[in-house]
């Protein structure tokens, strides 16, 4: 039994039982009390660890071969602040007995290394602490802000290039499974370093307060329970407070300059002492005129002519080495032959016109997990799902969507845009959910107040644990993903006539072809041409009819295109055809249909301005416009109270005119003409329009 548990645990599992017994290790440091020896011996191993974590750093060629560095930080910051505690226990409880109450690494520190000098000491820790934190520290979380930044923006052009070097062959489906894990690695890997700056930041913070505290906490202790003289007291604390603070500062900073050459470094073939060598004392026209600067200093009266003298010969010794290697032998510079050649034939050619996107989705680098493959993008599924959903809807197949990050955008905004014009905007907050209020809340949330970008509706975006208590308030609560799809499904199926274009009709008509392939060859082109077919079918669509019923448009179309081609009359004579299936549309599930109609007197005004001024209605009178539109709002709103679908039945001629004329003012308005009503239908009168004029 015990050879077999030493076996497991001096073999490859062992490994795994480092993080335990360090997190167990620096637990039991914050509860038990640690004698001097044991202390010492942590303390010295902090001090070493933070030396291995610097060296490795400078040895490293690239920053993911030391992937686990902002987990080393968190470790090495944890483990120094249980120290502190550790030690703030010991100097309290032993400090009254002399310099060495709390081991000998604390007691050099405070005494040989600041020469038993408090005031020195404290000045000392103070400048430690400000290097580390305001310079350091600092800069190396900066640097690792902006490379987290970058890594996210350049992520998505990457896994192109990625997936364009696998397309043309250059790279087998491992080597691309590989490049990817690495961009994503690289991305997460700066995100992390960010995020783990912030510790060393805290602890250079909690470092000065600790010390304030064993001052002043030894202060008392030693006065108050030790009898102890004020001045014995002030020396014995402040030296221990500060030997432990620079015990901790030290290997801080030291662990502080590991992160900044990890993320400051840019990646390289060599390690960074050879980068540094190879770069700054290659050009000897440098260290020569450096050299001639400090020989010329070093004959100033008054310099220290022997420093700078000696230090200027060593330059120009440098110097002339590197004349020597450089004379030596000019290896490898055949990069400028390479590069000037394509420079002169880069013309203008028809491959630099990039053809416009029919539907565009742009996002900020918050959103970009939303939209990578690699990190299984949930809103790339769900905009599979609904161009699945409009095509078995609608009637046909819309474009594909094009999706790009756009640096211009806020972090979590995004932007949709139709033949590269913009149709809608909005944010969203991965990790987040949007509750939304469809007017029965019980309650209010808190959060960042917004609207949902698809419908307008009063919103609040919330935090994750907040989502069962808005749903059980009545809120509609979905996720990132679920408001930019939702939007986006709303727009398509708004704009669906400009999505209809001379390409996708010509693929309807294919696909129908399959199954009455008489029926299509007779219509297209013989009797009517492609562009009367789409104008028609965005004639339709423009209404929010479904187009699914191909058979019926076209066999309605080679029936009467031969009377007319005019694309209004055929739209009309279609809709007719069509009637079941719009109000069915309209009407889900229900034989009465509750509709508004129109006054007579109104009726009666509206066909005369009809026959005075043609099909296209520009000739309606202003004031009669004016009602029209005033009483049909308030019809409409009535509708909408009862909980019904706003329809306006007119008869057939003015249907046009009117659906036209109203679209803009209220688009969710349906205007239906009696010859579109099937005949099995009962027609219940809600609302009159123009009864008060």
């Amino acid at each position: 039994m015990n050879s077999k548990w030493f076996g497991w645990m001096s073999g490859p599992n062992s490994k795994a039982f480092a993080a335990p017994v360090i997190i167990i290790m620096m637990l039991s440091m914050m509860v038990l009390p640690l004698p001097a020896f044991v202390l010492d011996v942590f303390f010295s191993f902090n001090i070493a660890l933070s030396i291995i974590v610097l060296l490795t750093s400078l040895y490293t060629i690239k920053p993911l071969d030391f992937l686990a560095f902002p987990t080393v930080l968190l470790v090495s910051t944890m483990l120094r602040l249980s120290l502190n505690v550790a030690s703030t226990r010991v100097v309290l409880t032993e400090g009254h007995t002399g310099p060495d109450a709390a081991g000998k690494v604390i007691e050099a520190f405070g005494h040989f290394l600041i020469g038993g000098n408090y005031t020195v000491g404290i000045v000392v820790f103070i400048i430690l602490t400000i290097i580390n934190f305001t310079v350091v520290t600092k800069g190396a979380g900066r640097i690792a802000e902006v490379g987290a930044r970058f890594a996210l923006d350049a992520m998505p052009g990457k896994q192109l290039a990625i997936d364009a070097d696998l397309n043309a062959g250059l790279i087998g489906e491992p080597e691309a499974r590989r490049r990817r894990t690495e961009v994503a690695q690289e991305a997460e890997f700066y995100g992390a370093m960010d995020g783990a700056s912030k510790y060393v930041r805290g602890d250079a913070v909690a470092g000065i307060i600790v010390t304030v505290i064993n001052i002043v906490g030894g202060l008392i202790v030693g006065l108050v329970q030790h009898d102890m003289a004020f001045a014995d007291a002030l020396k014995n604390y402040t030296l221990l407070a500060i030997g432990d603070g620079l015990v901790a500062q030290i290997p801080s900073l030291i662990i502080s300059t590991a992160a900044g050459v990890v993320v400051s470094r840019v990646a390289n073939d060599v390690d960074i002492g050879t980068q540094l060598i190879n770069q700054l004392f290659a050009k000897p026209q440098v260290l020569y005129i450096t050299a001639a600067i400090v020989g010329g200093m070093g004959v100033i009266p008054g310099m220290p002519h022997v420093a700078f003298l000696l230090l200027g010969a060593g330059l120009a010794w440098a110097g002339y080495a590197a004349s020597k290697r450089q004379a030596a032998g000019p290896v490898a510079e055949p990069e400028p032959v390479v590069t000037s050649a394509p420079v002169e034939s880069e013309e203008a050619t028809w491959q630099d016109i990039v053809p416009v996107d029919t539907l565009g989705l742009e996002v900020g680098y918050r959103l970009i997990p939303l939209v990578d493959k690699t990190q299984n993008g949930e809103l790339l599924k769900r905009i599979k799902g609904i161009r699945k959903k409009f095509a078995q809807e609608v009637g046909f197949l819309s474009p594909p969507v094009h999706i790009r990050d756009n640096l211009e955008l806020k972090p979590s905004s995004y932007r949709i845009s139709l033949k590269g014009v913009e149709v809608g905007s909005g944010e969203a907050h991965a990790g987040q959910f949007l509750a939304i209020n469809p007017g029965m809340v019980t309650g209010t949330l808190p959060g960042a107040p917004t609207t949902d970008p698809a419908f307008g509706l009063p919103a609040v975006w919330i935090e994750a644990g907040m989502r069962d208590q808005a749903q059980a308030m009545g809120y509609t609560v979905v996720d990132a993903g679920t408001v930019v799809a939702t939007h986006l499904n709303h727009l398509i199926t708004t704009h669906a006539a400009e999505l209809l274009g001379r390409q996708e009709v010509q693929q309807l008509l294919d696909h129908l072809a399959k199954e009455s392939p008489k029926l299509v060859e007779d219509l297209v082109p013989k009797t009517i041409s492609i562009s009367t077919l789409q104008k028609v079918l965005q004639n339709l669509l423009m209404e929010g009819v479904h187009i699914r019923d191909m058979r019926t448009v076209i066999e309605c179309l080679a029936e009467h295109a031969s009377q007319t081609q005019e694309p209004n009359e055929l739209t009309a004579l279609v809709r007719i055809a069509l009637g079941r299936a719009i109000v069915q549309q309209i009407f889900p599930g229900t034989n009465e249909l509750s509709v508004m109609t129109l006054d007579n007197r109104l009726e009666r005004l509206l066909m005369q301005a009809l026959q005075a001024s043609g099909p296209d209605g520009t000739g309606i009178e202003p004031g009669l416009a004016d009602t029209l539109t005033y009483q049909t709002q308030q019809a409409t709103q009535h509708q909408e109270q009862l909980g019904l679908t706003p329809v306006l039945l007119v008869p057939a001629p003015l249907r046009a005119l009117l659906s036209r004329f109203l679209r803009r003012v209220l688009p969710q308005l349906k205007v239906l003409s009696h010859a579109e009503l099937p005949d099995s239908k009962t027609i219940k009168v809600t609302s009159l329009v123009g009864g008060q004029a």
